[in-house]
């Protein structure tokens, strides 16, 4: 068999097909349906029994129906596998048809579909007659494998709750049609532990190194790698670049601490500045109390224009200032006046 399809172990006279991650028909889903339909087809045609091993959170329902349909269609003698957990589209596939086995650590879970779109409230009504069709053929498809109906599927699970069943409680309600041990794990584990600790468990073979570096000479970074040995040095260099990010992330951390002990200076330095501004104006009876607020919404707006402003409202003198003999600076008709009383009562 060729060697390219990076799903596939194969040992004896069995294949095993690995539906781990993601479900999706884009480059960046871990499991894609055009993969597995083909991946499936090369088994068949050299092997005689095919294990099919799932342990993914579910993705895309349309993916999720065409894996489904071509393991279900397959004539291959095929045994699925739950490792760790098949949630939502992954419960799907789980169960079409081929006898399946949980391990007695994973999970089952079972929700509602979910969707969306932007646009007219026509747009809006035909994705929610979309979820609710999709919704129905779900209910069929769970409904073929535990003998419920579709009705009672959609009461039980499809309530817009996240349903999470253990191996034994998907035993009992006919999703499952037997258990297998593994490898402990903790009985404490949430659904993602799980998840996490059985991608850590899988090996990936030699098979997929080769498979990621077809993929990696269609990218750019890579378009002048002629051999395998190019690619892996400058994935090597990638790694050597990756392992700085700690500490440049530091470096970066310190910088922003230095740079708002500046700002926050800087800022109480303008804020002094426009204080000292106003508290003039208003000593010298360009503005008041009143009037005060507006410029210091000019000031923190454009500081340039408010002062300006400021500056160009003329300053207001007392009376006393005013009322003198001939305009002198020196001492004004009040103050004149003022200092006669004065010498009077002294005598």
């Amino acid at each position: 068999m060729d060697k390219k399809f990076f799903n596939i172990i194969a040992s004896g006279s069995t294949a095993t097909i690995f539906l781990y991650g993601d479900i999706g028909d884009s480059s960046y889903y871990d499991v894609r349906s055009m993969d597995i339909s083909r991946e499936l087809k090369e088994a068949e045609s050299a092997y005689k029994k095919i294990d099919v091993r799932i342990n993914s959170n579910g993705g895309e329902v349309y993916a999720g129906i065409a894996i489904f349909n071509a393991l279900r269609n397959s004539n291959a003698d095929i045994h699925i596998y739950v490792d760790g957990i098949a949630a939502s589209m992954a419960s799907v596939i789980a169960l079409c048809g081929k006898p399946v086995q949980m391990s007695k650590y994973a999970r089952l879970m079972l929700h509602s579909v979910s969707g969306g779109c932007y646009g007219t409230k026509g747009d809006l009504k035909e994705v929610i007659e979309q979820i609710e069709s999709l919704e129905g053929s779900l209910c069929d498809m769970y409904a073929r494998k535990t003998g419920m109906t579709a009705d009672e599927i959609r009461t039980a699970y499809f309530d817009g709750k996240d349903h999470y069943l253990n191996a034994n409680e998907a035993l009992s309600a006919g999703f499952i049609d037997g258990i297998y041990d593994a490898e402990p794990v903790p009985e404490d584990s949430t659904p993602e532990q799980i998840y996490q600790i059985f991608n850590n468990r899988l090996h990936k073979p030699q098979i997929k190194n080769q498979m990621n570096i077809e993929d990696l000479r269609k990218r750019p970074l890579f378009k002048d790698a002629a051999t395998d040995d190019d690619v892996l040095r400058i994935v090597g260099h990638l790694e050597t670049e990756a392992g700085k990010v700690p500490g440049l992330s530091q470096q970066v951390t310190d910088l922003n601490t230095r740079l708002k002990v500046f700002e926050d200076k800087a800022k109480a330095d303008a804020d002094a500045a426009k204080k000292n501004l106003l508290d003039a104006a208003e000593a010298d009876g360009r503005i008041n109390a009143q009037t005060r607020p507006v410029y210091q919404a000019l000031l923190d707006k454009d500081l340039e224009n408010g002062t300006a402003a400021l500056n160009a409202i003329p300053a207001k003198k007392r009376v006393v200032n005013h009322l003198n003999n001939g305009g002198t600076p020196t001492a004004g008709a009040w103050e004149k006046r003022q200092e006669e009383i004065r010498n009077q009562l002294k005598k």
